[in-house]
Order: C-alpha cells, then structure tokens, then sequence
C-alpha cells in the first residue's frame, strides 16, 4: 500500500480546530487551568515521603509545623484528596466540552454533506458520509480537548521539573536533555508511518460499513434470495482487511511505544547511576536521590505522554483530514454571487440545447431544446436509459448542464436561489419516499408550519383520508422506516397529499401508478389528474393512455428527442400514441 498524501499540514489542520472551537474557548481555558493545577500537584506528591525518610534515616528533623499542626501523613492524603478532586472536575469539564464541540462539528458535516451535489453521492456512496459524520467527526474532541491541553501541560510539567533538578544539581538536568533528541527523532520517523497506516484503517472499515449498509437496505431482497451467508462473507472479508490494517498501525504504535521505553529506562539507569555516586560522595541525601528519582519519573511521564500523542493522534489528525475534505468539497451545483429571491414562479420552461455527462465524453443528453407553457402538461416517454429522470434532475438543479442553458418563466434557472428555485417544485416518485415519522409529518414535510386541517384536506385531495382515519392512530401513526408500515397505494397518496399540501407550481410525477394494482391505480390517476390543474406538470410514464390527459409529449432515446407531439385537438397527439402502442407491441 503506498503512502498516503495529506492534503493539510498538522498546523494547518490545528488552526482549523482552533477556529472550530473558538465558541468553547472558555471552557477549554478552565481545563487547561485545571491541567497547570496537575503541576504543582504532581510536585507535592513526594514531598511527604521526602521528609519522612529523612527524618528517619537521615537524622534530618521534622519541620515544627509538621509536629504540632499537621503530620507528614495527613499530607499525603491531603494531597491525594485534591489531585483526585482535580481529577473529578477535570473530567466533567472535558466531557461536556468535548460532546458539544463534537456535537457541533457533526452538525456542520452532516449541513454540508446534505448540500452536496447528487453527483458526489452517486461517486462515494452513503456509507462514506455515515463514517465521516460518527467517526471521524469525533477527532476534533481528541485533539482540542485532550490533545493541545496534555501537551501544553505536559511541556510546562518537563520544564519545571528540570528547573527542580537543576537546582539540586546539574547534572541530572544534563542527562534528562540527552534524551530528549532521540525522543525527538523517533517521534518524526513514528507520525509519518502511522498516518499512513491510519488512512489504510479507516478506508477499509468505511468499506466494510457500506456492506452493512447496502446489505440492511435492500434487506427483503437477502432475505428472499437466501443470501445472508453472502451478506456475511462480504462482510468479514472486508471487515479482516480493516482487521489488518488495525493490526499492522497497532504493531508499529507498538514497537514505537516500545523504543520510547528502551530510551527512558536507559535514562532512569544513567540517572540511578549517577545519583547513588553522589549520595556515596556526601554531595546529596538518600532522601534527596529518593526526591530526584521520583521527579524523575514524573518528567519522563510527560515526555512520554508527548512523544506518544504525537504519534497516536495521527489518527486524529487522518479523521480531520478526511473531515475537512468534504466541508472543503467544491459543490458541482454553486449558487451565483446575487442570485435573486422568487416566491412563486408561474411555471414556463425552456430549454436551450442542453447536454448532459455524468462521465465527460460519455452525453446522457444532447442537444435538448423544447419550450412549455404555464400550466401545461407535459409527457415524458421512452425506453430505459434514455435520459428521462436526468432531464428532470436537471429541470430541479440538482445537476448542472454540461452544455446549454435552462430557463424558468425567461430567466436562466442559475440567476434564482437554489433554496427557493427548488421550493417551486413538488416531486411525486414511483417509489414514494416517506420518513420514520407519523403521517401527518410526512404529509406536512413540504410545509412544516401547515396546520391540522390544511393536512387532512391535502390528505381527502389525495384519497388517502379514508384509510388513514381507519388506522388506530390516524394522523399520529408512525410508518416506519421508508414508510414500511403501510402498502405501496397508502404510501402513494401520502406523497401525493404532500404535493397538494405544498402547492408548489410545477409537479413532477415519475411513474406514480407503477407499482399498485387496478383499483389504487385508479384512485392515484383520479388524485394526480386534480394535483395537475393550474400546475406546468411532468409525466414520466410508460403507460400510453395516461398520455391522453398531456398537452405535449416528448419521446426521448438515447438521450435525444425524437419525437414532441403537441396537444391541438387535431387529432396528431392520438396518432400519435397510438403508433406508440403498435411499436410497442
């Protein structure tokens, strides 16, 4: 596996935090009080058992205070009492901070992944953004929160305790600085290998999180086909690729981890050596060496804690880099400085030789050129694959033209805002979409402010308020994920009552009555032929009577027109469908 390019540098990407974070500032401020307290905290810790051994063994009296007022020994649990209450505070300060900033953070991922282009989702998938926004999202905590905080902490703990041991003697400083440069080393030769193998990791378990999602999605299909050992398999297959990945990062943090002890221990020994010298030589006391040993071990803890962050938060430092790309993802779709506000268009369309290519030199559509009136009612037929849904993503903006313009009531559909530009459109689809909430949200999902009888009447419009008052809990019935608690019909008409509700002034219908039977079938054509009065309407179908109710229709194959029939009451439009039918047959 090659090494991975970073797109950011480390300081580029803290800079970043910091700014991210700057609304938590304050909280961050108090923990980083809270670690300085650690220091001086940390310092008092031998103390007490400095004192004692001299007094014991050194023929060194006890200070007065220590005496009559407070024992050496009630210091100690004094001591252990505050650190482990810094502790406490410490840990809710950081919890609270650290959820919320993370919180925030997936927020922002999940703003910016809804506003990317459908073409970015169609090239990555679902399950890519679902790691990005619960996964790597989470990074930001590690590194504001517990990473700059410990270093900073850490650093001013190093300093001050080779300030400690110099005033006892110079030496124990010199030896402590000895070290430091091949920690230094070490550590650069560490971060670049565990980045590498981190950016291995989290592909690979992205990879495998798409399995279970492609797999829970289309979960009728598996079960009817028997193919939950297959589902499985793929799942363990890639699942042992992130497995290895883990393993081999875990492997190099760990021979790393273990160099960086080899190096310590090998400085506890130059340090244990050259303190039983001078405690021989009269130059210190036993009590003194005991001191210097335990600061000792107390400035490689932090020394080690940094040169072990930096290498561990390489995994961080790969979750926001991969975070960052996708806020800094150009959108293929891009809003025009100025763009102007509409309330409600009055529905004509024109477009202007458009092409099409999803894949460059590969048109979906070329040369589209046809113009529609207010309120007219347009049919879209052809064969599979001929560009009918694309002609329409593009009516909606959610792609751009590659070549040619699109116009809306004579204004270039890119001079509107995308936000009230696709508010001019309600979307009634062959698999109707509908959300793990009740009826009447989903009826309302268009117009959330609606009220009560604003939702049933759209839902009496669509036929649909029959079954729903026949249902336990009528407008306040959960439909389950997708809609899965009512038929292919009741799911119909609750989009369809949606789409009365929105009132928006084109509709697109794409195969509303594919995948009912005769009888909703014709409850759906009775409730869309009303949802299509007043309305420039879309008609995707391939059934040839529905045609009949269309002003113009537009016969599309292999992404070109071949054929607009307009509805003049010449009788050409019956014509028309009619040799359609003979073809098709």
């Amino acid at each position: 596996m090659g090494k991975a390019k970073s797109s950011y540098s480390s300081l580029t990407l803290l800079r970043r935090i910091l700014l991210q974070g700057r609304a938590f500032w304050p909280h961050t401020t108090g923990i980083f009080l809270l670690s300085l307290l650690s220091v001086p905290l940390s310092l008092l810790v031998p103390v007490p058992l400095k004192i004692i051994v001299d007094s014991a063994f050194g023929n060194v009296p006890l200070p007065h205070v220590l005496t009559r007022v407070f024992p050496a020994e009630g210091m100690l649990v004094l001591i252990e009492l505050l650190i482990h209450l810094h502790g406490f505070v410490s840990w809710v300060l950081q919890s609270y901070t650290g959820e919320k900033l993370v919180l925030s953070f997936r927020t922002l991922l999940f703003n910016q992944i809804q506003r990317l282009s459908l073409a970015y989702h169609d090239k990555t998938g679902v399950s890519d953004s679902l790691y990005r926004i619960q996964y790597d999202a989470s990074s930001i905590r590690t590194l504001f929160v517990n990473g700059i905080s410990s270093i900073i902490t850490s650093f001013i703990t190093v300093v001050g305790m080779l300030y400690i041991m110099t005033t006892i003697d110079w030496h124990f400083t010199v030896i402590a600085l000895a070290i430091i440069p091949f920690l230094i080393v070490l550590v650069r030769i560490s971060r670049s290998k565990m980045k590498s193998h981190w950016y291995d990791v989290k592909r690979q378990e992205s990879s495998a999180m798409a399995v279970v999602h492609e797999a829970l999605s289309a979960l009728r299909v598996v079960k009817a086909f028997a193919m939950e050992g297959h589902e499985e398999g793929r799942f363990v297959k890639r699942s042992e690729h992130a497995f290895r990945s883990q393993l081999k990062a875990a492997y190099t943090s760990g021979i790393f981890d273990l160099l960086i002890g080899v190096i310590l221990a090998v400085g506890t020994a130059l340090f244990l050596y050259q303190g039983s010298f001078f405690v021989k030589a009269g130059k210190i006391t036993l009590g003194e060496l005991l001191l210097v040993m335990t600061y000792l071990a107390q400035l490689f803890s932090p020394l080690k804690i940094i040169a072990r962050s930096l290498t561990s938060f390489q995994s961080a430092f790969v979750g926001l880099e991969r975070a960052y790309t996708l806020i800094d993802k150009e959108k293929d779709v891009q809003e025009m400085p100025g763009a102007s506000h509409v309330k409600r268009v009055s529905g004509g369309i024109r477009f202007e030789n458009v092409t099409f290519e999803y894949v460059k030199g590969s048109p979906v559509l070329q040369n589209i050129s046809f113009e529609i009136k207010p309120g007219q009612k347009v049919g879209i037929m052809g064969s599979t694959g001929s560009g009918k849904t694309t002609l329409i993503n593009l009516l909606i903006r959610f792609y751009e033209p590659t070549e040619g313009k699109i116009y809306m009531d004579g204004r270039d559909i890119r001079e509107y805002k995308i936000a009230d530009y696709r508010s001019q459109f309600s979307i009634v689809l062959q698999d109707p979409v509908l959300f793990s909430t009740t009826i009447e949200e989903n009826i309302a999902y268009g117009r959330p402010e609606a009220g009560k009888k604003e939702i049933q009447e759209a839902s009496v419009a669509a036929y649909a308020g029959d079954f729903i008052h026949r249902l336990p809990a009528k407008f306040e019935t959960e439909v389950g994920e997708r809609g899965v608690q009512l038929s292919g019909g009741e799911r119909q008409r609750i989009s369809i009552a949606r789409a009365f509700l929105k009132n928006a002034p084109v509709l697109i219908l794409d195969e509303p009555t594919s995948s009912v039977d005769i009888r909703t079938e014709q409850m759906i054509m009775d409730a869309t032929k009303k949802l299509m009065e007043g309305r420039t309407t879309f008609l995707i179908t391939h059934r040839l009577d529905i045609l009949s109710h269309c002003d113009v229709i537009i016969h599309l194959e292999k992404g070109q027109i071949i054929d607009l029939v307009m509805n003049d009451k010449s009788g050409v439009l019956e014509e028309k469908i009619s040799s359609f039918r003979q073809q098709a047959v």
